[in-house]
Formats: structure tokens, sequence, C-alpha cells
């Protein structure tokens, strides 16, 4: 199993940046050091995604930092990523594990302690978990969790958090000291008129709550 501390994730959603592609958005996020990079796409368009997703893979390894696909794991696989991320309707994990073998990191959305345990149980190398803050990126049907809820997920599970869900450049370091491992940012970060700017912001504010 890879061993996984990441700093910053960003995930890439070319809807937030006109113009812009997956492979731009990855490539101004890890030229502000972002360690991990998430391709999120809801489309069904794999013949299009695929060459996206090894050109962002190259990138990564460039980088030396981390490429996570999510839901989709047979494009993780066709990829040659680090690993994929799987919500709660997506694939279930123990089924996501069986596919990814033990090398490839799986990443688990969860919303709550249970959730989180289970994720854990079933083979999670990393959990997200959220929404932290209102958001408007991705409808999760759930509502913030807010501060104490991640102490306490933080208290309960081994592995890294990922906290999602509206973080921002003021917040950041309020997630941090809660005990998220990393924040996994889109629109603060894919919809700033300069995601490499942004990027470099997030990761001094990062380092700061850090210590």
């Amino acid at each position: 199993m890879r061993q996984l501390t990441p700093l910053l994730c960003v995930i890439t959603d070319p809807r937030l940046a006109p113009g812009k592609d997956h492979v731009a958005i990855a490539r101004e996020a890890l030229a502000g050091g972002a360690d991990m990079i998430q391709l999120r796409d809801k489309t069904p368009d794999l013949r299009t995604l695929l060459p996206q997703a090894r050109e962002i893979r190259a990138l990564c390894r460039e980088h030396h930092a981390c490429f996570i696909v999510n839901d989709r794991v047979d494009l993780a696989l066709a990829a040659d990523a680090d690993g994929a991320h799987v919500g709660q309707e997506d694939l279930p994990v123990e089924a996501a594990r069986w596919l990814l073998g033990r090398n490839r990191i799986l990443g688990v959305s969860t919303h709550d302690r249970a959730q989180a345990e289970a994720a854990v149980r079933a083979g999670a190398d990393y959990i997200g978990f959220g929404p932290m803050f209102g958001t408007g990126t991705k409808e999760t049907g759930y509502s913030p969790r807010g501060l104490a809820f991640l102490e306490e997920i933080r208290a309960a599970v081994p592995v890294p958090i990922l906290a999602i869900g509206g973080i921002t450049l003021e917040n950041v370091a309020d997630v941090i000291r809660a005990g998220a491992t990393a924040p996994a940012v889109i629109s603060a970060i894919v919809a700033a008129p300069d995601i490499a700017a942004a990027t470099r912001a997030f990761r001094a504010a990062i380092l700061a709550a850090k210590g």
C-alpha cells in the first residue's frame, strides 16, 4: 500500500476555468506547489479524458506529485495513475481496492464517522471528509460538517484526512488545525485568475498552520 502525506490537493474542474482543460489546470497547480492532483470529470467521454489523464500523470511524476482519478477506477488503471477516489454512490470500496491492488492509493469520500470508519476497514488509504463549509461546487446532500465534526473524525481514524467543501484561503488554517492532513480545493484555486499564484498562497497558509 502506498504511503500518502499530501500538503495540498487540487481537484481539476474545467467548468470553473474557461479555456483551460484538465491538463492546463493541473500544470498551473503543480507549478504553484500542489503535491496532489485529482482529475474529476462526470462526463462519460473516456476517449477524450484518457490522453489528458496520461498527460497529467506525466506532469505529476515530473513534480513528484500524486495523481488520483475521481470515480473511474478503469480510467485510473488505464492512465497508470497513482490511485483512484470513490464516493459513497460509486463502486464499493472493497471492489475498488480489489481492482486497484495493494500498490495503488484508494481514497473514499465520507460525510460522518460511520462512513469514515467503514472506509478504513474496507481498505481506504485516505478519506475525504466534508463538506466542511457551504459550497456550490458539488451537491453532496449533506449539510456543512464544520470544524468540530472534523476533530471527531481525526480522533476516530488513523489514515490521512483530506477536508473538502468551501475551503478558502481565509479558513484553510482552521481546517488544518482541526485535524485535516490536507485540504482538497476546487473553486478557490481553479476559478482564480492565476491558478499557480492561488496555489502558492494556499501552500504558504497550510505550511504556516502546520508550524
